[in-house]
């Protein structure tokens, strides 16, 4: 039944980097053909809303960009708290190797892309692009491999991405906050005693904690902080138990419901949205110049040795073992796939650049880091991997970002 095969498609572990890999591809088809002036003319469609003189103002990308973005945030915000308290990064023994690959994995990307970009200054505002791991196609990749894939492995690499996605949070908090309005952040730092009040009394019911959510956002989003970081701090302040009914997690129940709306409807979104790159007038110096190459010369290269080093040299002084079941070929495989950065490293770069540079188009270093990153990482597992009777696909038994349900 052609129902039943699409039910079973979107079970499939590998089927929300497929389904975002068709929407980037679709973008790129779009954006070279003759419904060019259609994709822009959606992309940049003016949404307001306005409630008496308070009102939001912007085009479509930014929409998605700032607020559906602020959803996949959200999501992100949940599995850290999940993980740390009950997951992968409760087990202080667990996370340190991981911890100090996604360290390595962000400090030497950027140092390839500013030995490359050195003494420009506006190329310089893009040096975290390269840092961040999409660890949707990540682990997209690492489940065409199917149940051979050991899953110390799996866990190892979801591990990583989290501690990834963490440092990208702060980067993006740290380095990419516009103009400071005092009234907005006053308003949003309100938010957070009446957020924690609800916590600390056990409310579960979700409605009051995504009302006080929608007003920070848009304080967020007025006081030149990036909007999508109201997606994390919310995320905090949702209870994981009901002290009434410990069987019932009002965290893990969000987390699923929001599971397949983010990897099958904003991601996607997001990456029609902003992967599409006209090709018109693309030659060689627009591949070679420091933005593009540094951009995927840090997601290829500078991945690999910054998840690398750390385990090379903290395996050799034996502080650590590797995951149980693996070998330094495979880590090395997971290495690889780190470097694909598309969904995070469009995101930054939006922020780094505003638009789209007229000399270079960032993109470009972005889509070729990670294709060959994944590819790379995808030949590198499969011949260090053994074959088994399980089937090519997995079934999806987790998250966002891999994990499992029972975690």
């Amino acid at each position: 039944m052609p129902m039943n095969r699409i039910k079973a498609f979107f079970e499939l572990e590998a089927a929300g980097g497929i389904v975002l890999a068709v929407a980037a591809i679709l973008a790129m088809i779009v954006a070279n053909s003759p419904l060019y002036d259609f994709y822009n003319s959606f992309i940049h469609a003016p949404v307001v809303v306005q409630i008496g003189e308070f009102s939001i103002n912007k085009d479509a990308h930014h929409w998605i960009n700032d607020g559906l973005m602020a959803v996949f945030f959200f999501l992100v915000g949940l599995e850290l708290k999940r993980e740390s308290l009950i997951g992968e990064l409760s087990d202080v023994k667990q996370i340190i190797l991981p911890a100090l690959c996604a360290v390595g994995g962000m400090i030497a990307p950027a140092l390839v892309y500013t030995g490359l970009n050195h003494g420009n200054a506006i190329a310089m505002q893009g040096w975290a692009i390269p840092t961040a791991t999409d660890i949707a196609f990540a682990i997209g990749v690492l489940s065409l491999l199917g149940n051979r894939v050991p899953n110390a492995l799996k866990v190892f690499l979801v591990s990583i991405a989290i501690f990834d996605d963490l440092g990208a949070i702060i980067i993006i908090a740290l380095f990419y906050t516009s103009e400071l309005s005092l009234v907005s952040l006053g308003i949003a730092a309100v938010c957070l005693p009446f957020l924690f009040i609800l916590n600390r009394l056990n409310v579960v019911r979700l409605t009051p904690y995504l009302l006080i959510g929608a007003v920070l956002w848009a304080a967020m989003l007025k006081s030149g902080v990036h909007a999508t970081l109201a997606g994390v701090l919310l995320a905090l302040f949702i209870p994981l138990r009901n002290k009434k009914d410990p069987e019932h997690s009002p965290l893990e129940e969000l987390e699923h419901d929001l599971h397949n709306t983010v990897a099958f409807g904003i991601l996607p979104l997001f990456a029609f949205a902003n992967a599409g790159i006209s090709l018109a007038g693309t030659n060689l110096d627009s591949l070679i110049h420091g933005v593009p190459l540094g951009i995927a010369l840090g997601l290829f290269v500078g991945k690999q040795i910054g998840v690398m080093l750390p385990v090379l040299l903290v395996v050799k002084l034996g502080l650590v073992q590797l995951p149980k079941g693996t070998n330094l070929k495979q880590i090395y495989g997971v290495s690889l796939l780190c470097g694909i950065g598309f969904t995070m490293s469009l995101f930054i770069s939006g922020l780094a650049f505003g638009g789209i540079p007229e000399d270079y188009d960032p993109r470009l270093g972005i889509i070729l880091g990670s294709l060959i990153s994944g590819v790379a990482g995808y030949m590198m597992l499969r011949a260090n991997i053994k074959d088994t009777d399980h089937p090519i696909l997995a079934k999806n038994d987790g998250m966002y970002l891999g994990t499992s349900e029972q975690s």
